[in-house]
């Protein structure tokens, strides 16, 4: 199965290596970075823009007329700047690649081009893709190329990628090639695949911009890999579940034309072909509740006979009337005509396929290689801290270490992860907390609450002794049976081992 075609509109000629080095140069001697365009336009105009709004960021920039200001009003805040203004800019060479148009007296973006900065890994440069639709309100229909920038999306699957090194990275949608940016900061070896052309140019102009070095290759799903295989895959689907349209109306960054989430599914199979042993895929992604059938029982059936393990994070579900509603709205058919006739479209389509819901989350795969593959389904609707990355990468040895029998994880000498606080609670006054709890500060923020026994078994878990030892002394104390205790303690620190509370000293 592949992506269906679209019909593809390009950008004008490619940028030599001279002109990318140029415009680069320029780009930092004028300050277009990110730090101070955030300082330029300040909170508010941040803020702003986050909403749509230009409108305080121009605020902020009223009276100047400096390049650094000039750049910001004609890509981020996609007004017409005069030419005196940005003539520090190699316009004519914009205008060629088209970048910019320009009139006798002034400049207009065709394509967005933004500092990009990520302080946790260094992967910082400029980002290339089409202009914001949107902006103050004016809704306009999208393009079906349309490439989309660095969204909430992109950005929360940047968070929840695994920073580790790895020999081989595939970015698999790349679109504007964000993804890309942080993968060749880790990765000795990057490729970036779309079936969209247009969105190749995007990814391109991006990485040279910002001097990474990728292979980007045209392509559905896996087809462009050829034989290759990967440490680490790496993707943000068009996953959204809309009804089929011909291909001069589908939108190609969001939507595939696989029937319901049949693109997930591709993906999530596709995968342990093309994963080293040990290697690991990582989806942002939609997926369906058809009827009754729990959802965690059908995407189970996606790996079987894999020997891969599946973590499936689900973070929001929508009932099909909000999942319709977002998605008209994403398409600029607030308030058009369009809107009622399209959202009845969906609505028949869902019930075509029997869709009772959606949900969004996190899908990682991991080459195992284990006769008991782990599969691991959860629900997780609250606040994390970001980046969760390290958690990922770091839950495979703990789901191993969790599945250690009785005695080899009494042999094992444990202990409180780093990130771990111990927090009480009770009446003021009162001798004892009514509440024990340990708690994450970092990843998914777990917590777990102890009873006396089970308190005194982690607190011990120091690394110095082996949880055999502790629970022994521990038995001793409270004068109880040891059997007993190990009854109680053990099945918490188990989960505590596979969710990373309690770590192999």
């Amino acid at each position: 199965m592949e992506w269906p075609r679209a019909k593809i509109a390009t950008m004008g000629r490619h940028l030599t290596a001279d002109e990318i080095e140029q415009l680069r140069n320029t780009f930092t001697d004028i300050g277009y970075l990110t730090d101070p365009v955030m300082t330029a336009i300040g909170e508010s105009g941040q803020l702003g823009l986050t909403r749509n709004s230009t409108i305080p960021a121009t605020r902020a920039l009223a009276g100047r007329t400096d390049p650094l200001a000039g750049a910001i009003r004609l890509w981020l805040l996609q007004q017409p700047v005069p030419v005196e203004q940005v003539t520090a800019l190699p316009l004519q060479t914009l205008a060629q690649a088209g970048i910019v148009s320009i009139d006798a007296t002034t400049v207009r973006a065709l394509i967005d081009l933004r500092p990009y900065g990520s302080p946790d890994d260094g992967a910082s440069g400029w980002t290339a893709s089409d202009l914001t639709p949107g902006l103050n309100k004016v809704i306009t229909k999208t393009r079906p190329d349309y490439v989309l920038g660095v969204s909430p999306a992109s950005v929360s699957l940047t968070q929840m990628a695994i920073p580790t090194h790895v020999g081989s990275a595939l970015d698999m949608g790349c679109g504007c090639g964000v993804q890309s940016l942080h993968l060749s900061r880790h990765a000795d070896r990057v490729v970036a695949t779309d079936i969209n052309p247009r969105a190749l140019e995007m990814a391109r102009l991006t990485c040279r911009l910002s001097q990474s070095d990728v292979d980007i290759r045209q392509g559905s799903l896996y087809e462009p890999t050829a034989d290759d295989t990967f440490d680490l895959i790496l993707t943000n689907p068009p996953y959204v579940m809309a009804p089929p349209s011909p291909d001069g109306q589908r939108l190609v960054y969001r939507e595939a034309g696989f029937s319901g989430d049949g693109l997930v599914e591709a993906v999530v199979r596709g995968a342990p072909a093309r994963l080293n042993d040990g290697g690991m895929l990582q989806v942002l992604a939609n997926w369906a509740h058809i009827g009754d059938q729990p959802w965690s029982e059908r995407l189970a059936t996606w790996v079987e006979g894999t020997g891969c393990d599946l973590w499936v994070v689900e973070r929001e579900h929508l009932d099909v009337c909000e999942y319709i509603e977002t998605w008209l709205t994403d398409a600029g058919l607030d308030g058009s005509p369009q809107w009622r006739p399209r959202y009845d479209e969906w609505l028949s389509y869902f019930d075509a396929l029997d869709i009772t819901g959606v949900s969004l989350g996190w899908i990682t795969l991991t080459k195992a290689g284990r006769d008991q593959p782990d599969l691991c389904f959860e629900q997780w609707p609250w606040q994390v801290a970001q980046p969760i990355g390290e958690t990922v990468a770091r839950r495979s040895q703990a789901v191993t270490w969790g599945r250690l029998s009785d005695e080899e994880l009494l042999a094992r000498r444990w202990q409180i992860a780093s990130d771990v606080d111990n927090e009480t609670t009770g009446r003021p006054g009162a001798s004892d907390p009514e509440h024990i709890v340990l708690r994450q500060r970092f990843g998914l923020c777990r917590a777990v609450e102890m009873t006396t026994a089970s308190g005194g078994v982690l607190g011990a878990c120091d690394g110095q002794l082996t949880l055999a030892q502790i629970t022994g002394a521990v038995a001793a104390i409270l004068e109880v049976d040891h059997e007993d205790l190990l009854a109680e303690v053990l099945p918490l620190v188990r989960t505590c081992v596979r969710d990373g509370i309690l770590e192999a000293a």
